[in-house]
Order: C-alpha cells, then sequence, then structure tokens
C-alpha cells in the first residue's frame, strides 16, 4: 500500500504556501524556463517516453499485416474454389500476372487504405470494446462498394462468386485476426503487465480513488495508475492508506515525468474549470502525455451521453434510459428464441444431471425459489438442486459464518452443498433450468441479478433494478459473481438498467462464455 509522499510535509513561509495553494487550485505549470528531466529537455524525454510506452505502434504494424494478409488470403480462397482467374480481363488466360496483381496486392492494399480512412488503427478503439469491429465492418461496406463502382465504371466482368466469396471471406479474417491479436494484447496485460497506459490521476482524493478503482477493475483495458496528484492539499489524504504514491502541490507535468507516467486523468470536479483544463491541455501539448477526463456521471455510458456544442460551450447531453421501444421488442424475441431452442436441445443434459442429483441425494431434481422479478412481481425461479434436502433446516446454524455483505447467504465451502451440486454450482450446470424462467417471461437471458422475494419490498436505489426483468446472466456474473460485495453487485445492476442496449447484451453473453468456462466467482 502506497504513503503520502512527506517531501513537502515541512514547514513553509507563508509566501510559499499561498504559492503552493495557488498551484494546487489552478493546475498552472509554472514555464520560466523549459522544464527538463534530469537534465534533459522536455523533446527529448518525450521522445524516450514515446520509444517506452507506446504500445500501439508494434500492435499496429502486426494488425496491417494481419489484414494485408487476411485479404490477400482470402482473393487466394475465392479464386481456388471458382477458378474464375480470367474471368473479365483480356488475355489472363495466357498471362494473369495483372490479375494476380490485383487480386494479391492492390485489392488488399485497398482494405488497409480504407481501414486506415476508417480509423481502424486508431489507438483509441485498439484492445477494448466494439468500436474496433465496427470500424472493421464499416471498412468492408465500404470495399465491396467500391469494387462494384470501379467494375460498373470500367464495364469489367466479374464473377459474383469469387468477387462476394474474396470479400466476405476478407471481413471475416479480418475481424478473426483482431480478435486474436485483441487476446494476444489481453494476455500480456493481464499476465506481465504490460502494454498499458501508466496514468496519473488529478482530483481529490475520493474522486480519484473511485477512477482507481473502476480502471483496475479489468486489467485488459490497459490503464495502470502509478500516482495521484491530489487537488485539495496533504490534509485530506493524512492518515489514509492508498493504493499507489499520493502528492500534492506539484508541477503535474513534472510529476508524470518522474514517475514514468504517459497518461493523466482528470477526475471529476477537477475537470469542472474548463479554462484550467484547457490550459492543461496546452502544456501537454508535444510532450507525449495523453490527457483523460473521467466525468462525475461515472455510472453513465456512451450511448446516452453526447456532446453538443453551443456557442463554442461543449455541453454534456445525458439521455434517459431506453426501457421500451424496438430495442426490448428484440430482447424479448431474442429472449423467447434462445430459450425454447435451448431447453430442446438440453434436453440429454437434464435428464443425466437429473440422474446423478436422484444419485447424490434422494428427492426432487429441481429447487424452486420464490425470487422478485420486473415491476416487483414474484416468481419462483428454476434451478437444480445443490444442497441435500434439509439444507433449509441447517441454515439458521450457519448465519454467522455468511461470506457476503448483503441478503444473499454464501459460502465457498457451504457443508450443506453435495459434492455433484459442487459440480454443479462450479460449472454453473444449476442454473440452466431458468431457461424454463426465460420462456415464460419471467427473466431475461441477460439482466440485474434475481433477488430473494422474502417480503418483496425494496427501498432506495435498489428498487431500480426492478425496472426490467432480472437475467441468467449479466454485469454482476461476468464481474466477479460471488466474490462481489452487495454494494458492488448493486452498483453494476444499476449500471446495467440505466445503459443497456442489444449489443450490450450479446456482449455480456458472449464473456460470460469465458467466465463460466473459468470457474470465476462459483460457489
Amino acid at each position: 500500500m502506497g504513503e503520502v509522499t512527506a517531501s513537502l510535509q515541512r514547514p513553509v513561509t507563508n509566501e510559499g504556501r499561498s504559492r503552493l495553494v495557488r498551484h494546487v487550485d489552478s493546475f498552472e505549470i509554472q514555464p520560466p524556463t523549459p522544464p527538463t528531466h534530469n537534465g534533459v529537455p522536455r523533446s527529448a524525454w518525450a521522445r524516450a517516453r514515446r520509444r517506452v510506452s507506446r504500445w500501439h505502434r508494434p500492435y499496429t504494424a502486426v494488425l496491417l499485416l494481419l489484414d494485408f494478409s487476411a485479404a490477400a488470403f482470402a482473393s487466394w480462397i475465392a479464386i481456388q474454389l471458382f477458378d474464375q482467374a480470367a474471368s473479365g480481363f483480356s488475355g489472363t488466360k495466357q498471362d494473369p500476372t495483372w490479375f494476380h496483381t490485383i487480386s494479391y496486392l492492390l485489392l488488399p492494399l485497398g482494405w488497409v487504405v480504407i481501414l486506415w480512412g476508417n480509423r481502424a488503427y486508431d489507438r483509441r478503439y485498439l484492445g477494448l470494446g466494439p468500436d474496433e469491429y465496427k470500424r472493421v465492418i464499416r471498412a468492408s461496406v465500404t470495399v465491396a462498394a467500391s469494387v462494384s463502382f470501379l467494375a460498373f465504371a470500367t464495364v469489367t466482368q466479374l464473377s459474383r462468386f469469387t468477387v462476394g466469396t474474396a470479400l466476405v471471406g476478407a471481413a471475416l479474417l479480418i475481424l478473426w485476426g483482431r480478435f486474436v491479436a485483441r487476446w494476444a494484447l489481453h494476455y500480456i496485460r493481464r499476465q506481465a503487465g504490460q502494454a498499458a497506459h501508466r496514468m496519473v490521476l488529478v482530483g481529490t482524493l475520493p474522486e480519484c480513488l473511485e477512477v482507481y478503482a473502476a480502471v483496475t477493475r479489468n486489467p485488459s483495458a490497459g490503464l495502470m495508475p502509478v500516482a495521484i496528484h491530489i487537488t485539495n492539499g496533504y490534509a485530506a489524504a493524512r492518515g489514509m492508506p492508498t493504493p499507489v504514491p499520493v502528492y500534492a502541490g506539484r508541477d503535474v507535468l513534472a510529476l508524470v515525468r518522474e514517475v514514468g507516467g504517459d497518461t493523466i486523468a482528470v477526475c471529476g470536479s477537477a475537470s469542472a474549470e474548463p479554462g484550467e483544463l484547457r490550459r492543461l491541455a496546452w502544456q501537454l501539448e508535444g510532450s507525449g502525455v495523453d490527457l483523460v477526463v473521467a466525468p462525475q456521471l461515472t455510472d453513465i455510458a456512451g450511448p446516452r451521453v453526447h456532446i453538443r456544442p453551443i456557442e463554442g460551450l461543449p455541453l454534456l447531453h445525458v439521455e434517459e434510459p431506453t426501457l421500451s421501444g424496438p430495442a426490448l421488442l428484440a430482447k424479448n424475441l431474442l429472449d423467447r428464441v434462445a430459450a425454447g431452442l435451448g431447453l430442446l436441445l438440453l434436453i440429454p443434459l437434464f435428464l443425466a444431471i437429473g440422474v446423478a442429483i436422484r444419485i447424490s441425494d434422494p428427492g426432487p431434481v429441481f429447487f424452486r425459489q420464490p425470487r422478485v422479478g420486473h415491476e416487483g412481481r414474484t416468481f419462483r425461479v428454476w434451478k437444480f438442486r445443490t444442497m441435500y434436502v434439509n439444507a433449509e433446516e441447517r441454515l439458521a446454524s450457519l448465519v454467522d459464518r455468511n461470506e457476503t455483505d448483503g441478503m444473499l447467504f454464501k459460502m465457498k465451502e457451504d457443508p450443506r452443498v453435495f459434492p455433484v451440486g459442487r459440480f454443479l454450482r462450479a460449472t454453473s450446470l444449476d442454473e440452466l433450468p431458468q431457461l424454463i424462467n426465460v420462456l415464460w417471461g419471467e427473466m431475461s437471458l441477460v439482466g440485474p441479478r434475481p433477488l430473494p422475494a422474502d417480503d418483496g419490498d425494496f427501498l432506495g436505489d435498489v428498487r431500480r433494478r426492478l425496472l426490467v426483468r432480472p437475467g441468467m446472466t449479466g454485469l454482476w456474473q461476468v464481474s466477479g459473481r460471488s466474490d462481489l460485495s452487495w454494494d458492488e453487485s448493486v452498483r453494476l445492476d444499476l449500471y446495467y438498467v440505466d445503459n443497456w442496449s442489444l449489443a450490450y447484451d450479446l456482449s455480456i453473453l458472449w464473456r460470460t462464455v469465458g467466465v463460466v468456462l473459468a470457474r470465476k466467482g462459483a460457489y
């Protein structure tokens, strides 16, 4: 655990104290002489930092090679499948050089150029989130339109099957290459702690600690805070344990150099004065240091936030959460269809699990517990039974051993769970019967965590999670499941309610596969 740095805890004169307070409050960086780092001019230091921290440059080079190779390989597959190398190209049966030049060089180069034009290599979209894939798909449409226009303009007769296979195959291979490259990048970040941005957080200590907790929750994001610069003086942090060293009254850019950072994150109220933030941005020009802003609306996602400039003033407009409309209809349709097909396909597995449960402990195969759902309505959730039949009677003797701080009772080594039940819990197979609840419209594939319906009365922020149907999986499951605290589970559920979308549901379903296979937080 880091401690508050004591470099400025010595007595200071009134003049020095005034200069310190003025510096902390306004982020002013005094520039009477060119800043240096260990005697090295800032420009030279910046070049050195760029060489060390700019992971995206070799990563982009790898993506360029993968994209070019994918497009060329897709052309080769199309030609081999349909044998149309000479179609539409006069004399290419005798000399196919021009056709092969177009197929294996010019078309792949066209893919790379159009991908670049769609900012598919922009480091802000690499490594996390769906924007990178969206830009690849947008570039694919552009390539298809460009090829169609050129063929029409030059009156070139091309095989539709060959061209279609080459274009669709290239798009799929490029997406697959991006997925593999992202997986490798995430692996390096998680295992080696490399290829990450070293951040200095600027703001009040509570705001900085909130941002710290958010960005370190997912190591794959590649954001690694290394220091905190507090704007309200050392007194606000004295005696408080912190995960990284805390500084105050320092030149922010000099501090970034000292700790080896490459990103400044301005947190919460520290970004409230646009003039000061703008001056800080000016100071960072040419330094190789990135500037990011973490606003106070930390639980509002991108689709609901829009910047609308009015007379030079950028206004952050927050839309209302969408809890109805075509997207909700599509979600309901997806839930019912997926649940129906899943139940049909899983009948043999259900029979095998049922037999294993009956052999382990005589009693019912399914366990049905009252839960509170959409708009406070109570329903009974379907699950495979994983505990002995007298589990409820034994609960009273185990209450003081509860390992969670919320409404649910959880123990990692619960003696009421029989061996087969422990396996079912670890693999999440015990939750598959909830597809019945999804088919009946009581639950959704993705949603907030279903809560016990002891009295159905949920007050405060918790009640907001009842605006949507509870889910078989959700942010709570892909973020830690039973390892989460009660407050953290509620926060994730509320975040989902405020920011849900069909694309977000698909993303959570995809992440659930990895979490279930890793058996993370399942007990």
